[in-house]
Parts: C-alpha cells; structure tokens; sequence
C-alpha cells in the first residue's frame, strides 16, 4: 500500500505541471482562502525566509550550499515531504527509497528552488498555487493550494 502511494505521489510531482490562468473558484471557503495567502505571509526574513520570483518562500535548513548545484536540466536524487498549510501531508519520500526525477518535468517552485541547493542541504520550500499546481489543482491537490515541501538533495545525475 505504501509503495503504491510513493508511486502516485511520485507520479503526481514528476508530471509537468503548468499554474493555470483561471481565478480560484469563488465559492471556494473564504477561510480556506485566507489560510493559503497567510501561510505565505507568515514566512518573513526574520524566519530565515528568503522571496523568489512569484512569491516563492524558501530557506536553508541543513547546508551551507557549498556542495555541487544542480542544472534545471539534471536529474536529481532526492527526499521529500510535502505538507498543505494545515500539516496534513500529501506525499513523501521518507520510509522509502529516494525519489529520482528530471528536474525540468517537476513543478515550477522545484526547478526555481533545487538548483540553489548544494548536494547535501536541505531546504523547506512554501509555494504560491501559481508555482505549483495552479487554480485547477492535480490529484489530492485543491486547486489555489500553497504547498509546504521539506527536500534534501541527495544527488545529481547518476549519483
């Protein structure tokens, strides 16, 4: 069963995922709503948060990023965690193998945010919905949902 749901969440994160055009759906919860853009917010320069390009949240945890970097265009050997907002988890790779991917076939946040990585950091990433799965969502993805990611670069190509 495990190793069933390691493969779809591996399945989901290494399908190519475009932020799509269309607004959030009104009559989604306003509350829900809030809870995405405050999970964003909250994570300022006095947390160790640094802002990329469209909102994208990240910081080091583990590292110093002195380690060989990899190319949008590499594979990459890694562990991950992905949580929603509320802490409930989506998918990982911890309690199995390290996941491998393309890295250009990943979403948007992950081929801005890996490459800043050194072989053996880790950082913990909050994306915005238009870097991640975009307003229609995928699979057990709502659709407008910030995503929170733990990942550990473990290597690059063949490593």
């Amino acid at each position: 069963m495990a190793r069933h749901l390691f493969a779809a969440g591996a399945l989901l994160l290494a399908t190519p995922a475009i932020a799509q055009e269309a607004a959030p759906d009104p009559s989604q919860d306003l509350r829900w709503q809030s809870a995405q853009s405050l999970a964003l917010a909250s994570r300022g320069s006095a947390q160790g948060w640094r802002v990329l390009e469209g909102g994208l949240r990240w910081r080091r945890v583990k590292g110093d990023g002195s380690g060989p970097h990899p190319a949008v265009s590499d594979m990459v050997t890694l562990h991950y965690a992905g949580t929603f907002v509320d802490g409930s988890e989506f998918d990982s790779s911890y309690g199995g193998p390290p996941a491998r991917f393309p890295l250009d076939r990943l979403i948007r946040a992950w081929q801005v945010a890996v490459p800043l990585m050194g072989v053996g950091d880790t950082i913990e990433i909050a994306v915005p919905a238009e870097l991640g799965y975009g307003f229609r969502g995928k699979g057990p993805i709502p659709g407008g949902a910030t995503l929170l990611f733990k990942i550990e670069l473990l290597g690059i190509g063949d490593s």
